[in-house]
């Protein structure tokens, strides 16, 4: 089975939920989720570079985006998921590589580059391997690029980055309120998850067993009844001859 990921496809005429995400986002576990609890309604993802992250929702191309905060939120519902690890990444043999994670402040002397300037993330990676300067970036951005000749370490004491989702306002959904759901960490039995608010098929109910039937004597009745059982000691006696 194709990795959903890389295959799917993102026509405004497809069927189903479509959402966009940034370099760094991982959302095959999601995915995975929504695949168990929403088998019958089609997920198309695919990724987007930082300056289209909002620009997929103005032009209708994702119904949610992924996204790298802050943005513009006019007209957008937008929900803070989680916070990225920033990091330097220098020019292989560059001195950081002899620590496991690097202060900020001990590297007032560097010349750092403007991942935005250098044109993304992808190009200043290039910049940097060729020993122009350092750049910063989240790490799973610099760990999804993977560039050659380079070599990070995590960073102290800088402003870090964080993952939100957006949406764009009055498109609420059923739908959407799932995946909503899915990416927050909601259970499939969540009272707040529109699949779990579905109407479940009624049991029968059980037979009353209180009434409705004849009655049990308390106690069952061991022996047969004696005919002889209050006739007299006289009465007995005639009988004899």
């Amino acid at each position: 089975m194709p990795d959903a990921e890389d295959s799917a496809e993102t026509s405004e005429s497809q069927p189903g939920l479509r959402f966009a995400y940034v370099a760094g986002v991982t959302p095959g576990k999601w995915i995975r989720r929504w695949e168990e609890r929403m088998p019958d309604v089609a997920l198309h993802a695919f990724m987007s570079d930082d300056d289209a992250q909002l620009s997929v929702l103005r032009d209708g191309s994702a119904d949610l985006s992924f996204v790298r905060l802050p943005v513009d939120r006019e007209g957008l519902n937008v929900i803070p998921l989680y916070e990225e690890q920033p990091v330097v990444v220098a020019p292989k043999g560059h001195e950081i590589s002899v620590f496991e994670e690097v202060a900020l402040d001990d590297l007032a002397e560097e010349n750092f580059l403007d991942v935005r300037e250098m044109g993304g993330p992808d190009m200043a990676l290039q910049v940097v391997a060729s020993g122009a300067g350092l750049v910063i970036m989240p790490m799973s951005v610099a760990r999804h690029l993977n560039a050659k000749d380079t070599v990070m370490r995590r960073l102290t004491g800088a402003p870090g980055t964080q993952i939100g989702l957006a949406w764009p306002v009055g498109t609420d959904s059923p739908v959407i309120e799932e995946f909503i759901g899915i990416v927050r960490g909601r259970t499939a039995q969540s009272s707040r998850q529109p699949s779990a608010q579905q109407e479940k098929p009624k049991k029968a109910p059980k037979p009353d067993r209180r009434g409705g039937g004849p009655k049990k004597p308390a106690v069952a009745q061991r022996y047969a009844p004696n005919p002889d059982k209050g006739r007299g000691k006289g009465s007995r006696k005639k009988g004899k001859r």
